[in-house]
């Protein structure tokens, strides 16, 4: 089967358990499309799949850049259509897996995408500032406000190109690629992001996160990431343990509800509901129904 899968779905889900098993019966190679897993280090707050998980699979795009490198989405765009071109080339299926929406989107269909000159990260300036100076530039822009990341990127390519980023869109697909969202009811969902951050707390994510806050490395994926920028604060005791971690799980909550948002309004998705109790029931819907489409 000439195929692409792409398999996404909120932060805690089950996507990578999903991979593995599909890539197994399908004769896949899993390529990652989780924006903070390119980085080497950052292993615990990503929930970055461990080497013992992998299963002898192959997986690309993980671990490709240290947390000082800068890697745009055009980078994963040029990066990524290369590999799943030498995927297909060795009759092998590439299996897309992540919960990074946009990076997706540029990924499969035809985004057109230049070098970023602009790489300003306006640090001094609060997130409220960011978006009101967005504004001015590009008045009718259509972006989650709350995050600064889109907002940057969008400030930067308006600078650079004079347009909009909204007016880069196509629903143009460049692949034979099926969709397939992994999900449960939403109350489910927060208890299981909320139980993953003390999970990620007893395996060390302070000491994760220490370990680049004491040689100050201030990076976009450290001062961005959900986990590491919530604890820089409270190792700069700007805020206490307890406030840090339930602006974690807080933060996460939010950020599975913008996935479902970008996930439902950009991409075909088929959702399939997650049996958690008999998780290879889940795989068997999913399967069949990928070897179903043609």
């Amino acid at each position: 089967m000439n195929k692409v899968i792409v398999i996404l779905g909120p932060t805690g889900v089950g996507k990578t358990k999903m991979s593995i098993e599909l890539a197994k019966r399908l004769d896949g190679e899993i390529v990652n499309a989780d924006s903070m897993q390119f980085y080497k280090d950052l292993n615990i707050g990503t929930a970055k799949i461990k080497e013992e998980e992998k299963e002898n699979i192959p997986h690309h795009l993980f671990d490709i850049k240290e947390v000082s490198d800068d890697y745009s989405i055009f980078d994963y765009q040029k990066d990524g259509r290369k590999i799943i071109g030498d995927i297909l080339n060795r009759k092998k299926m590439p299996i897309i897996v992540g919960g990074t929406g946009l990076y997706i989107k540029a990924l499969l269909y035809d985004y057109k995408l230049s070098y970023e000159k602009e790489n300003n990260t306006y640090d001094e300036l609060t997130t409220e500032e960011l978006y009101n100076k967005l504004l001015k530039l590009d008045k009718n822009i259509i972006i989650d406000k709350n995050n600064r990341r889109r907002v940057i990127r969008a400030i930067n390519y308006y600078l650079e190109n004079g347009t909009s980023i909204n007016d880069n869109k196509t629903d143009k697909l460049l692949y034979n690629a099926v969709f397939i969202g992994l999900t449960t009811d939403r109350e489910i969902l927060y208890d299981i992001i909320n139980k993953r951050v003390d999970k990620m707390l007893s395996e060390g994510l302070l000491e994760e996160v220490k370990y680049f806050y004491d040689r100050k490395i201030y990076t976009k994926p450290l001062i961005n990431g959900i986990g590491y920028k919530e604890l820089y604060k409270y190792f700069a005791k700007e805020e206490t343990l307890e406030e840090a971690v339930n602006k974690i799980k807080r933060n996460s909550r939010r950020y599975a509800k913008r996935q479902y948002t970008f996930f439902n309004n950009q991409l075909p998705v088929i959702w399939f509901d997650v049996n958690f109790n008999n998780f290879d029931k889940t795989v068997d819907e999913v399967y069949k129904y990928i070897i179903s489409q043609k």
